[in-house]
């Protein structure tokens, strides 16, 4: 029985200082459904998919419940990682809202947002074959 690999190692997350200013210089940002807000970067060169999970201490200021709010990201994240297309991206999940959204909202936004991002790298793909 083949089951996907639902782990989260140290080389999917995304960790490299110049990684992550490049990410936010050359990346595109997206809203999610929910309080999730998300940049990402095809094209990386790294082979593998990483990600990085931001919830600002400005919305909240306990550290407990934004590593509450990371943790259900991130297991999120791990669930659905096998959904993107490709591999190279560099993803960065930044969570907006005041409140702390369920566990199966984050799960939805999310899944929508690797839809987001497939959607948007298949066009980037249609349109650079078409030239």
């Amino acid at each position: 029985m083949d089951t996907p690999d639902n782990t989260l190692p140290k080389e999917e997350r995304l960790c490299n200082r110049k990684d992550i200013s490049d990410l936010l210089a050359g990346g595109t940002f997206c809203d999610a459904p929910g309080c999730l807000r998300f940049c990402y970067r095809k094209g990386t060169g790294s082979g593998l998919n990483r990600i990085m999970v931001s919830v600002p201490k400005k919305n909240f200021k306990r550290a407990v419940r934004r590593n509450l709010l990371k943790r259900r990201i991130r297991e999120s994240y791990r669930k659905q990682k096998h959904a993107i297309d490709g591999t190279g991206t560099d993803i960065l999940f930044i969570y907006s809202g005041r409140e702390i959204m369920s566990y199966s909202d984050i799960f939805a936004s999310i899944g929508a947002a690797i839809q987001k991002i497939n959607k948007c790298t298949q066009t980037d793909r249609a349109e650079s074959s078409g030239r």
